[in-house]
């Protein structure tokens, strides 16, 4: 009997550890998949790869790798529209990640970012579900939240470099800009 196979978007190596492990312990055969061109900038972008580089080799996960670094992509995409900037995050990514699945044959695709308490859940299964549709695939929802703790001390355990930010540009600025104007003062 075949397990189904599964696409794995992988956000970061901090976040994808606990989905890994519970879709395994599913019965899930998982493949990452690696698309991020939201990341800024592009030394933050090759930190959190190189991260995933090593917890895929550590877990013995095949990882597809998109093409290239889009972040054009993604700036066209937001500027001006910096209050949905998620949503449409969210879109490009999960979209990639279905072409991607449909051309694997993949049974499902899902994707890390469902680990994030930050991130918005019911969003990201908007854009799932609609990314699924336009691919004809299955979007594969779990809350993956459930292993937070889980994915914060594993990932300290192995020394996997943790962001302080979701990843865009927009993110890093509200995560530092309070530091800067504290000191400011």
């Amino acid at each position: 009997m075949t397990k189904p196979k599964v696409l794995l978007h992988i956000c970061c190596a901090p976040c994808a550890l606990f989905p890994l492990k519970l879709l395994r312990e599913e019965g899930y055969d998982v493949y990452g998949f690696w698309f991020n061109p939201n990341i800024h900038p592009f030394t933050e972008y090759n930190k959190r790869l190189d991260s995933v580089l090593q917890f895929s080799k550590e877990e013995g996960l095949q990882l597809i790798r998109a093409g290239g670094y889009p972040m054009e992509e993604f700036i066209r995409r937001t500027a001006y529209r910096e209050e949905v900037r998620c949503p449409l995050c969210y879109n490009m990514r999960l979209e990639k990640t279905a072409a991607v699945a449909k051309k694997g044959d993949f049974d499902f695709f899902t994707s890390s970012l469902l680990y994030s308490k930050f991130q918005n859940h019911k969003e990201i299964c908007s854009q799932g579900e609609a990314a699924a549709g336009k691919y004809k695939q299955k979007f594969l929802y779990r809350d993956f939240r459930e292993g937070w703790a889980y994915g914060i001390e594993e990932s300290k355990r192995r020394g996997f470099y943790r962001q302080q930010y979701c990843g865009c540009i927009y993110s890093e600025k509200e995560r530092y800009r309070n530091v800067i104007e504290k000191e400011e003062i």
